[in-house]
């Protein structure tokens, strides 16, 4: 995740808060709000597995799942933390994006 100067990849940073505050929704709506989170859970796995891959990806998805899909853990940044995790602590190569 960290870009070729070793530095980390902020651009990634926005799109993971970004992707957090979306999942935060259903806090400011009542009542659609339990809707969205069952559109949003799997949605939010997905992209988990898409954004970070490797062991990583695999187990921030069903993290996001479960956060999104329990009442009450909205406010869990999943994505945030999984950026964190991989800019700070992990070494494998494998949590790293492909190139396009």
């Amino acid at each position: 995740m960290k870009n070729n100067s070793g530095k980390p990849n902020y651009k990634m940073l926005f799109w993971s808060i970004l992707l957090d505050l979306i999942g935060m929704v259903s806090y400011l709506i009542p009542g659609v709000g339990e809707f969205f989170d069952v559109i949003w859970a799997p949605v939010s796995a997905y992209l988990l597995t898409r954004f970070y891959k490797g062991n990583v990806g695999k187990v921030a998805g069903v993290i996001g799942f479960v956060e999104e899909a329990m009442p009450g853990l909205d406010i869990i940044p999943t994505f945030t933390l999984t950026w964190i995790y991989t800019q700070f602590f992990a070494s494998d190569n494998a949590t790293k994006l492909p190139k396009k």
